[in-house]
């Protein structure tokens, strides 16, 4: 593991031209370009709840649909944080947050296994926020789970504003991971598994 965690993450693709810088666990400064407004909201919150360093550039076929930068993004930054984590020696592994906003209120719980698995129960995600798909919230989330090999849980416990559902979303899994990516002194560096892996 890097004494500063930090990583980088490009992908150039004939939809999307992604790169991803991240830096783990360091209050770092935070500039999103995802030529997606509302997921430039999303992405700034969930990174200064996360108390990482986050820069995202993305140019890509938004005059098609969102679809294609969201999903690349969440590949980039969940392959960023892994190589970012390295081998994993002394890191909590497990991370969880229950956070409101204002009448949302959004479960999370994340285990750096190295699989990648997202689960998500709650509010149907189904409708716009402006010109933003909600589904693309799952999709990024997904893309970064799998990409990033973190198991992470997400539900939506109450809400009916739909902004403040995916802002509560974004939030609880930044702090969740956050927790887990922490180092425990208590483990001497060691790896916080019966495996001796992660």
């Amino acid at each position: 593991m890097s004494d500063t965690r930090k990583s980088e993450c490009s992908r150039k693709t004939n939809e999307t031209d992604v790169a991803v810088s991240v830096e783990l666990a360091s209050c770092g400064s935070v500039n999103i370009a995802s030529g997606v407004p509302f997921l430039d909201h999303m992405l700034s919150s969930f990174a200064r709840h996360g108390r990482f360093g986050l820069s995202v550039v993305c140019k890509g076929d938004t005059h098609i649909d969102d679809h294609h930068s969201v999903e690349d993004i969440g590949i980039c930054l969940g392959s960023a944080v892994s190589s970012a984590l390295g081998d994993k020696k002394g890191i909590c592994r497990f991370g969880e947050a229950v956070i409101p906003m204002d009448d949302a209120l959004a479960l999370a719980s994340v285990d750096l296994s190295g699989r990648g698995h997202f689960a998500y129960k709650g509010t149907e995600l189904r409708g716009y926020i402006g010109r933003y798909s909600e589904e693309l919230t799952v999709e990024f989330l997904r893309a970064f789970c799998v990409n990033g090999g973190m198991n992470l849980h997400l539900q939506i416990l109450d809400g009916s504003n739909r902004h403040h559902i995916h802002e509560a979303a974004f939030k609880a899994v930044g702090i969740a991971l956050y927790k887990a990516v922490l180092i425990d002194p208590l483990l001497g560096g060691g790896i916080l598994s019966t495996k001796g892996v992660i």
